[in-house]
């Protein structure tokens, strides 16, 4: 089932913290590892994932570096900052407390 834009769009920054907050990755391999854990529902668009990368790099929350791979190729990685780190704890707490909210309402246990 395809998911709303509107939706994705809100949690397309919590994904990417998650992610790094794990280990540094370059652009492709954040929409791989999203893909594989979503077992191929979710994944980021190039036109989506840059962007929101930029936007995350400018609030202080990335740094990035250019690494060369085992096969030559030079990829750009990023990874978290402090501030980074703090937000991604932060905005798990907060998905995790809005969805529970929104699990209860849409419960019948709670009619």
């Amino acid at each position: 089932m395809p998911f709303d834009r509107e939706l994705l769009k809100g949690s397309i920054a919590l994904l990417i913290l998650k992610l790094l907050s794990e280990r540094d990755m370059y652009g492709y391999e954040i929409i791989q590892e999203s893909l594989r854990r979503s077992q191929d529902a979710f994944e980021f668009k190039e036109g989506t994932l840059y962007p929101a990368l930029h936007q995350l790099h400018k609030r202080g929350y990335l740094h990035s570096e250019w690494r060369t791979g085992k096969n030559g190729k030079q990829r750009k990685y990023y990874g978290l900052t402090a501030a980074g780190r703090k937000a991604a704890r932060r905005s798990q707490l907060e998905w995790l407390s809005f969805t529970k909210v929104v699990n209860a309402i849409l419960s019948k246990a709670n009619a």
